[in-house]
This record gives C-alpha cells, sequence and structure tokens, in this order.
C-alpha cells in the first residue's frame, strides 16, 4: 500500500521537519502487522513528497489465532497488503505521530499553517462508491480526482472493481490532512482489523476534533468506524451532541453581550434592512441564510412574499431548534410553512444543498470564522454554491472606539475571530470577487462617521456570469485575517 504527501510551500523540503524524518534517508519501522517505509522520492526547495509504502504481512495476522478463525483461505490470500485501510491509520499513528499531533520541534509556527498539500493514494477500498468518496472528502475543502480500478485490466469483461486510485488536493495545516486520512480511511474500507471498544470512540473525537462534529456525514463516519456497534456510535454522536449543546448556550450569552453594546444605535434592524433590501434589489426570490443563528433575517423575508423560497443553514442544531421556535414554524399556514426550511450544516465544507438559490446572506458570519478556514468559506459559497447574489456584513473595527462600554483593543464579541478595518474588509471582498467572477460594491450600514466610517459594512457580490470561476484552484488564497 502506497501513500504520497506533496507539498510545493517553500522551502518543500521543510516537510521533512513537520513529519521527523530527514528527506535524505530511507527509514524502516517495524509494526505489529509489517513494516513500514518511510522516503522521499522527490526533495527539492520547489516540490517535495514523502511516501509511506506499507508491507504487510497476511500470514503474521493471523499467527497466533485460534485455529476455527483461519480456516478459509481468504485470512491468507485478501486485498490487505494493497490497499489502504485501518492498517494505514494505524502507520499514520505510530510513524508521523508527531505531525499528527501538530507538534514540530524545529518548525513550530509551520505546524499551524495551512500548506498546499497534494495526497495519493494509490488503491482504496470505498464501500459506497465514488459518490460517497465525495460526500467525504468534498466538505473538508478537498479537491477530488479519483479513477475506479479494474478488476484485471487484461480481462476488460470482468467490469471494474470496488477500489480506486485517488489524488487529493488542499491547502490545510498538514495535522488536519493526517486526522482526516486516519479517521476516513477505515471509514472508505467499512472494516478495521482489531477490536473496537470504547477507547475507539475516543480516538474518533480525539482525531475528530474541530470537523468531525460539523461534518455533513457525520453520522455515516461514527457508523463505520466504530464497525456499526450500535452503543458505541450513540455514545459518540452524544458526546459530540453534548459538547455543541454547551457552546449553543455560551454563544447565546455572547450574542446577547454583542447587541446590547451595539443597542443604542438599533444597528440590529439597520443591518437587517439593509441587507433584505439588497436581496430585494438583485431580484432574488430564493435565498439561503448562511449561519442564520436563531432566524432574525428570515423572519423579515419570510414577511415578504417577494421571497417564494428561504432556507437557513447553522453548525448547531439547537441553534436552529431555538430558531424554529422563534418563527413559529409549526404553527404557520401551509404555503407559508412551504416556502422555508432549516438544516444543519458548516460553512466551510462543501454541501450540495447550498446550491441552486438566487442569493446568499452571510450576516455578521466571517468574523466568526477562524482566519485559516476563510478561504474554505469562499470556496463553499463562491465557487460550488455559486449564487447570483452574494450579500456580506462584518462590524468595522474603526468605529469600536465609539461604543461605550467596550474597552479599547476589544471585539464586539468574544466569539469574533477577527474585525477588520475598511481597507481590510475591501481587500478581502476584491480578492474573492475577482477570483470568482463577481462585480462587487460596497456599502456602510448605520450612522457614518466622517473619519471612523459606520459601524457595519456591507459587501454585495454580484456574479458576472454563469461559467467556471476566472481562478482558483486549492492551493490558491482566497482569504486571511489581513489583506
Amino acid at each position: 500500500m502506497l501513500l504520497t504527501l506533496t507539498t510545493t510551500h517553500e522551502p518543500a523540503t521543510d516537510l521533512g521537519y513537520l513529519l521527523a524524518k530527514n528527506p535524505e534517508k530511507l527509514q524502516t519501522f517495524s509494526l505489529a502487522y509489517g513494516r513500514a517505509h518511510v522516503f522521499y522520492p522527490v526533495a527539492t526547495r520547489e516540490c517535495c513528497t514523502v511516501a509511506l509504502l506499507l508491507e504487510i504481512d497476511p500470514v503474521g495476522l493471523v499467527r497466533g489465532r485460534p485455529t476455527a478463525d483461519i480456516g478459509s483461505i481468504g485470512q491468507y490470500v485478501n486485498d490487505r497488503p494493497y490497499v489502504a485501510s485501518s492498517f494505514t491509520s494505524v502507520a499514520i499513528a505510530q510513524v508521523f505521530g508527531s505531525a499528527l499531533g501538530g507538534r514540530s520541534r524545529e518548525r513550530p509556527e509551520l505546524a499551524e499553517t495551512p500548506i498546499p498539500l497534494e495526497i495519493t493514494l494509490e488503491a482504496v477500498p470505498c464501500r459506497g462508491g465514488g459518490s460517497f468518496l465525495r460526500r467525504l472528502f468534498e466538505p473538508l475543502g478537498y479537491a477530488l480526482e479519483a479513477s475506479r480500478l479494474a478488476l484485471d485490466p487484461e480481462f476488460p469483461e470482468w467490469g471494474e472493481s470496488s477500489y480506486f486510485r485517488v489524488r487529493l488536493t488542499t491547502r490545510a495545516r498538514l495535522k488536519d490532512v493526517l486526522s482526516h486520512l486516519y479517521v476516513l480511511l477505515p471509514v472508505l474500507d467499512d472494516d478495521k482489523h482489531y477490536w473496537v471498544g470504547d477507547d475507539e470512540v475516543e480516538k474518533l473525537l480525539q482525531k475528530g476534533e474541530g470537523w468531525l462534529d460539523r461534518h455533513p456525514q457525520r453520522d455515516d463516519i461514527a457508523q463505520r468506524y466504530l464497525k456499526h456497534r450500535r452503543h458505541l456510535v450513540r455514545a459518540a454522536l452524544d458526546r459530540m451532541a453534548s459538547e455543541e449543546g454547551g457552546e449553543v448556550v455560551e454563544d447565546e450569552r455572547q450574542a446577547a453581550g454583542e447587541e446590547a453594546v451595539e443597542q443604542p444605535l438599533r444597528l440590529n434592524d439597520a443591518r437587517l434592512e439593509a441587507v433584505a433590501t439588497a436581496l430585494r434589489e438583485a431580484g432574488a426570490s430564493s435565498v439561503l441564510d448562511l449561519g442564520c443563528g436563531e432566524g432574525k433575517l428570515l423572519r423579515r423575508l419570510l414577511r415578504d412574499k417577494g421571497f417564494a423560497r428561504i432556507a437557513g443553514v447553522d453548525v448547531s442544531p439547537r441553534t436552529l431548534e431555538i430558531a424554529a421556535a422563534r418563527l413559529g414554524l409549526d404553527e404557520l399556514p401551509k404555503k407559508q410553512r412551504q416556502r422555508i426550511e432549516l438544516f444543519q450544516g458548516a460553512l466551510t465544507y462543501r454541501d450540495r444543498r447550498f446550491e441552486g438559490y438566487d442569493a446568499a446572506a452571510l450576516v455578521e458570519v466571517i468574523e466568526h470564522v477562524e482566519p485559516s478556514r476563510l478561504g474554505a468559506l469562499g470556496r463553499v459559497v463562491f465557487e460550488f454554491a455559486r449564487p447570483r447574489t452574494v450579500v456580506v456584513t462584518t462590524p468595522n473595527a474603526e468605529y469600536n472606539v465609539k461604543f461605550d462600554g467596550l474597552a479599547a483593543g476589544k471585539l464586539r464579541h468574544a466569539d469574533h475571530r477577527f474585525e477588520w478595518s475598511r481597507a481590510e474588509f475591501r481587500a478581502w471582498a476584491e480578492r474573492v470577487a475577482d477570483r470568482f467572477g463577481y462585480s462587487l460594491v460596497m456599502a456602510p450600514i448605520g450612522e457614518v462617521d466622517a473619519a471612523l466610517g459606520a459601524p457595519t459594512q456591507m459587501a454585495v457580490f454580484s456574479r458576472q456570469d454563469a461559467g467556471a470561476p476566472r481562478a482558483g484552484g486549492p492551493s490558491s488564497d482566497a482569504g486571511g485575517a489581513s489583506p
């Protein structure tokens, strides 16, 4: 089984520091089921590739097991030595353990930096076909190429196999890529070579921290990773839901604090009306509210019959429950109820449910996203969902000095990852518009100060054509906390 990782981040040979493996040496590691070899086919300043080659001993796998377990020749003759599976995950954890944990003694800052990466797996069993492959990796921001392998190239009449050669490209931290592979390779195989007990729940939650709870295929991933053991799957899902619920309570408390800061200006009302007006002026009849929260914009759109189809998306199921209650969805007349839907989703993961809307709104959302994930959000919204119109609002950091009760240097919301000046927001918006083929109009919201601008800034993106983005690819930078 062969796995390769390639980067073009310069100097590319720093990949060796991230993996704690010298590019000039072939290194071999003993594993319980065979050996792992690490070597670098390419190691230059411009490009570096590391290869992980597994030698699995199928006889050694069954040596010492009860006779009843080894009665089938399939115990000796199988696909395990040739495909990526849970054996690969174990090798990643043992051979690249420091990188998987995000540790690098020589390059600690690089370990936290998204870099361009290409991952190639020569043979991956996929119980579920190519579409399942895409549903697993594309929401995580990967561009995926998968070619199904023939059972035997010399006998095409035998048909195709359930194995794929997979190439993934992304811009991400190495530790994130390794954690994705660690979890998802056994999921694709839908099998594990070892006993799955309670400790596997901890491994799943640990390696899935920061992405699994928001993944659209979260339940399927838990089912397969835990070998369909119901009590373990339930425990894992309950743990994720419990941790998520705690965050919702805190988010509500923090949001109340932000509204208290802005309340004297009645800024929230002005912001929602400005967004609704921009959507009406764009001629949108279907609108997707990304990061809808408790549904304040949805309520305003629902009152306008010009919006025939409305959807709200939030990462938290608990928040969506609150939104449904406050919108009174269960009490709406049938025609009204058919106009609106709510569903759970994460804005940095590709989701086909986001597609097909005239317009999308992100009202005070982007500042809650980690700067390193803004590039993924840009691709999800502007490249994959690709509505005709996108309306984005965000605080103007320059205006913060005018808010009573907001200490110097503090952000308006404890969960804000950043707050941009007008120049920073414009720079980001112009990069996104240029990359994905949108025109751009900037507008202030709220009372405008001659020196500081308005308290909220709004960008209205209008798609210039229905074709593909002008530029792109997973290694392009469409985001960041600085322009």
